[in-house]
C-alpha cells in the first residue's frame, strides 16, 4: 500500500467499526478527476419515490451508480440523465478508497461504485442507513472535501443521542463491521468558502455495491 499524504495523523475510532482518518485525502489531487466525472455525468438533484427533490446534488462513477426516482432507491449501470453508462471510476479515486479502507483495517476492499455528493450551505442529509449494497461485510469509505461539515452517527435505530464528528477538507471516515448499518447523516452546512471548491462541500462515498 502506498503511503498517505504527510498531513495524515493517526486513525481515531469514532465507534467500534467506524474510523476517522484526518487529513487523509488531497483536494488538489482529486479535483481534476472529480471535474472530469462531472463533465460526463453532471451533478443533479434526484427525486424520492414520492417525487420530492433530494437536497444534495449528486452524480456517480464506477460500474454502477446510486439512483433515486419514482421506482425507489437502487444501483443502476446507466445514468438516467445521459442514458449512458456512468463514467469509469478514476484510478486515483479507487486507490484512495482502498488505502483508506486498509488504514481502517479493511484490507480486501475494492469499490465498484462512487457516489459524488455536492452540498451547498443550508443543505443537510438526515439520518439514514446505507443498505442498497449486496454485501454488508464490505465497508463504506466517505471522503470529505471543501467547506467543513458536522457528521453524526447514531446506531442501529434512527433515535438516541447522536455522536458528532466535525469534518474538514481531506478528512475520511470508514465504517464497516458493527457500524456498517448504523444510521448517520450530516447537519445543515454553514456558509463558508474553500480555496478549491468555493462555497461547496463535496463528499465521495465508495461502496462495493454488487
Amino acid at each position: 500500500m502506498a503511503e498517505t499524504q504527510s498531513l495524515f495523523t493517526d486513525p481515531v475510532t469514532i465507534v467500534p467499526g467506524m474510523t476517522f482518518l484526518p487529513n487523509f485525502a488531497s483536494s488538489k489531487q482529486l479535483a481534476p478527476h472529480i471535474k472530469a466525472v462531472c463533465d460526463q455525468s453532471p451533478v443533479r438533484q434526484m427525486s424520492t419515490r414520492r417525487g420530492q427533490k433530494i437536497q444534495v446534488a449528486m452524480t456517480n462513477c464506477g460500474q454502477v451508480g446510486w439512483v433515486s426516482d419514482s421506482r425507489g432507491y437502487r444501483y443502476d449501470e446507466i445514468d438516467p440523465l445521459t442514458n449512458q453508462h456512468w463514467p469509469p471510476m478514476p484510478n486515483a479515486l479507487k486507490t484512495l478508497a482502498m488505502r483508506a479502507a486498509y488504514a481502517a483495517g479493511f484490507g480486501e476492499f475494492e469499490p465498484d461504485a462512487c457516489l459524488i455528493n455536492r452540498y451547498a450551505p443550508g443543505v443537510q442529509m438526515g439520518a439514514h442507513q446505507d443498505r442498497n449494497e449486496k454485501d454488508f461485510k464490505q465497508p463504506i469509505v466517505s471522503v470529505s472535501l471543501g467547506i467543513p461539515a458536522r457528521f453524526f452517527v447514531l446506531g442501529l435505530e434512527r433515535q438516541g443521542i447522536a455522536k458528532p464528528v466535525d469534518l474538514s477538507d481531506g478528512d475520511v471516515v470508514v465504517f464497516g463491521g458493527p457500524a456498517r448499518l448504523y444510521y448517520h447523516g450530516v447537519r445543515k452546512l454553514k456558509l463558508n468558502q474553500d480555496p478549491i471548491w468555493g462555497e461547496f462541500r463535496w463528499n465521495l462515498t465508495f461502496r462495493k455495491a454488487l
